[in-house]
């Protein structure tokens, strides 16, 4: 079958044939290969790293065409560096990953028996991929699922049209259909794709689309990796310079415009540190940013989302609210769907601003007056997929990340535990379920299989029924 983009045209009933052809040709070389050898890993990585590198700056043009206007710079470091960097580190540990683990025994009752974890493929790995960070967060997955030796079909999203009409062209170059398919999202993909019965399921998106994927997924009884997103606050405290904490907020606030799971959704400031830490952004974004037109500065990905987020804001203004617009210009521009980086005062706390994940340029900031306040704030709303606290005391950094709960924190900076290849990265509660990266992504998508190996002479044979003297005093005086 040709790697072709599955058209909107297409009949459920083809689509359906089709994604299942795939998967049952992919089965088919599981089974006739079950256990790809260390050498066949890594040059499976090396492909992935070389798919990669090859295609650098068709990828780069690609990713831009979808979103109007994408900066190269967050390309290149969000995706790019990001994949090809994943792969170096798994390619350092892999052999490692593989062994066997031992285990310990039980020697009053199997003594000279042995225990051992064995790492196994799954099998097949269905990737469900967003169109913020397409490559990142397709690749990723498939450095783990290769790196257990799994095969993977990968469905894109319905707003990564140029890019998964690229990867579909090139994926072939690198391997053949039976270990790695790309599906275009022209309509009814999705739906069809959640119904296959993969033996593992990778999903990044909303929550309400990621309920839909599980429960598709449950006849199945296919496990599933949810990275969900929600609202991911920032707290400054009051000890944390203000000039550092706004330098920092303000990039991971406004790196992709916003439009990032784990991006600072809000921030929690001291009450008497507002005004000054507002004004000072004015500054730092503006010499970033110094007009919207900027080619660094990305656009919505599409007309809903911009639209969505503009009547946001405009909701929390008519609702008392005070828009800050931090470079000078226009608030936004539909033609481009940009929008102007903003700082909102006095929102409403049940606006949509302060309610839904904002998944753009705006930043909400809510004032407090004691510590409390933003731990209660955040506790009384699902678990968010980060947190980030601002502080140089240890203890009150340790108060914070025992009382409050999130799939990841970073410490004095935004987003970037999610680039440390030796940390899991997942949700909790309402912001997902499962780990993947790194050595967590290669648990993920293996079997652990426990194996116990029984020693030549097992003394279980002395409690074998009927039960006489000996197994009665045995079992006493285990139990007593």
């Amino acid at each position: 079958m040709s790697a072709v983009p599955i058209h909107a045209a297409t009949s459920s009933d083809a689509i359906r044939l089709e994604l299942e052809e795939v998967l049952k040709l992919q089965r088919a070389a599981y089974f006739a290969h079950p256990y790809p050898t260390f050498a066949e890993r890594k040059a499976d990585l090396l492909k992935l790293k070389a798919f990669i590198k090859d295609n650098r700056d068709a990828i780069v043009d690609a990713i831009s065409a979808d979103y109007g206007n994408r900066s190269r710079h967050e390309t290149l470091f969000a995706e790019i560096f990001s994949v090809v960097d994943g792969v170096e580190h798994t390619l350092k540990h892999l052999k490692t990953w593989m062994k066997p683990q031992r285990r310990g025994v039980d020697l009053k009752n199997f003594f000279g028996a042995k225990n051992r974890v064995v790492p196994q493929p799954l099998g097949i790995v269905g990737a469900i991929v967003p169109w913020n960070f397409p490559i990142n967060l397709s690749f990723s997955g498939l450095i783990a699922a290769f790196a257990a030796g799994n095969r993977s079909m990968v469905k894109m999203s319905e707003n990564s049209r140029h890019l998964a009409k690229l990867l579909i062209e090139k994926s072939p170059k690198y391997f053949p259909r039976d270990k790695l398919a790309f599906f275009d999202e022209t309509g009814g993909v999705g739906i069809e794709f959640s119904k296959l019965k993969f033996d593992h399921i990778l999903f990044t998106g909303s929550g309400l689309t990621g309920r839909a994927v599980m429960a598709a997924a449950a006849p199945n009884l296919c496990p599933v990796t949810l990275e969900l997103g929600g609202k991911s606050p920032a707290i400054i405290c009051d000890d944390y310079p203000l000039r550092k904490a706004a330098e920092r907020v303000l990039f991971v606030k406004y790196f992709n415009a916003g439009q990032i799971c784990t991006t600072i959704d809000h921030i929690y400031i001291p009450e008497d540190k507002v005004k000054e830490f507002t004004e000072m952004s004015k500054g730092i974004v503006t010499e970033r940013y110094p007009h919207l037109s900027s080619p660094d500065f990305t656009s919505m990905i599409d007309d809903r989302s911009f639209n969505r987020v503009v009547g946001a804001m405009e909701e929390a203004q008519e609702r008392g609210a005070t828009l800050v617009q931090l470079i000078p210009g226009p608030q936004w521009d539909a033609a481009t769907r940009k929008i102007a980086p903003h700082i909102v005062l006095n929102a409403p706390a049940d606006c949509a601003l302060r309610t839904r994940e904002i998944f753009g340029p705006v930043l909400p900031i809510i004032p407090y007056k004691k510590i409390e306040d933003p731990v209660q704030a955040i506790n009384d709303g699902p678990r968010p997929l980060a947190l980030y606290p601002f502080s140089n005391d240890k203890a009150l950094v340790h108060h914070l990340l025992t009382h409050v709960m999130s799939g990841g924190v970073s410490v004095n900076d935004g987003l970037f535990h999610v680039g440390q290849h030796d940390l899991p990265f997942g949700g909790v509660g309402d912001s997902g379920m499962g780990h993947y990266h790194g050595y967590e992504g290669f648990v993920t998508f293996s079997k652990m299989r426990p194996v116990f190996y029984q020693a030549p002479f097992s003394a279980v044979k002395f409690l074998w029924p009927p039960y006489g003297k000996f197994a009665t005093k045995y079992l006493d005086f285990l139990t007593k």
